[in-house]
């Protein structure tokens, strides 16, 4: 049962060297609560601290044994339901803030030179890590050793972590729920990307930052990329009939979706236009965003609409 406010989670053992602490922010778009992860015994790694709530602290220091101490404070990404909890966390343990950078790390130009497009779940602005964990990077303690893969798409500075034939993969690959790609944080080329990328590294198991593990990665790489293969046919489908605006078309290519999800939903058919646009398949009037209107580009083969 997801833990409430105020509450202090007890840890769950996931498997010899791994602890799952679930912090207490259930909600539309992190599911049951955030998922920490302490890697290693004695000398350990928190991966992904989570929002700044002091009880979660306290849970994350009641899973160590008496001995125990953190060293590294990992962070895969800087949306406020990940890293907000990583700076006092290290200011109590004296363990660095590890991340591929700060927030705006990894952006695309192309997406950052749109500007504010609004939307998106929360970005942690001013995160800043002490230590850079690039692309391929490896991170050594005592028993454990993680090697960061970039994983741009859900945000620009997402990595994922992967621990011999475990990755945790924050919340570019979950189980649950398909990841929220909201421009300009979020880019759905790089999304497709590094979903891709993921297929290579044979993993057996992913441990996502919501919801349970995902025991059979290869099938869930392949059913994402499979349904927004699919969300981004049914926008072109969409787009035959007539030029439509962002709203017009989420109801269609969304039918019968909770109200609730709407916005959300709204977020990610921009990250499917701008990535049309981008290759040519779509133009946009006056400029892609959220307020433009959108239209199948005319190819010669297709002659004029």
């Amino acid at each position: 049962m997801p833990c409430g406010s105020g509450c202090v989670a007890e840890a769950e053992r996931l498997a010899p060297g791994l602890r799952r602490v679930l912090a207490p922010n259930p909600g539309r778009l992190t599911g049951p609560g955030t998922n920490s992860y302490i890697v290693g015994e004695g000398a350990v790694a928190v991966i992904d601290p989570g929002p700044d709530d002091r009880a979660h602290m306290a849970a994350l220091e009641a899973a160590l044994a008496p001995n125990e101490r953190i060293t590294h404070v990992i962070v895969t990404h800087a949306h406020r339901d990940h890293s907000p909890l990583a700076r006092p966390l290290s200011a109590r343990w004296g363990a660095p803030v590890v991340a591929f950078g700060d927030a705006r790390a990894g952006r695309s130009p192309a997406l950052a030179a749109l500007g504010d497009l609004g939307g998106g779940e929360g970005v942690d602005e001013g995160f800043r890590p002490d230590l850079r964990l690039g692309d391929s990077a490896v991170l050594e303690g005592a028993g454990w050793r993680l090697v960061a893969l970039w994983t741009p798409g859900h945000m620009g500075n997402h990595i994922c972590l992967r621990w011999d034939d475990v990755v945790f993969s924050g919340d570019h690959v979950m189980g649950w729920a398909t990841s929220l790609v909201s421009p300009p944080d979020g880019d759905m080329a790089a999304y497709m990307a590094s979903l891709r990328r993921l297929q290579g590294v044979g993993a057996r198991v992913f441990h996502p930052g919501h919801g349970d593990a995902v025991t059979d990665p290869a099938a869930r790489l392949a059913e994402l990329i499979a349904h927004r293969e699919g969300r981004a046919a049914q926008i072109l489908a969409a787009l035959e009939a007539e030029p439509q605006d962002i709203a017009t078309l989420t109801g269609r290519v969304y039918a019968g979706l909770d109200p609730a999800l709407v916005a959300a939903a709204e977020r990610n058919v921009l990250a499917h236009l701008i990535e049309l646009c981008a290759r040519g398949a779509v133009v946009a009037q006056p400029a892609p965003g959220p307020q433009a209107i959108y239209a199948r580009a005319m190819r010669a083969d297709r002659g004029a609409r």
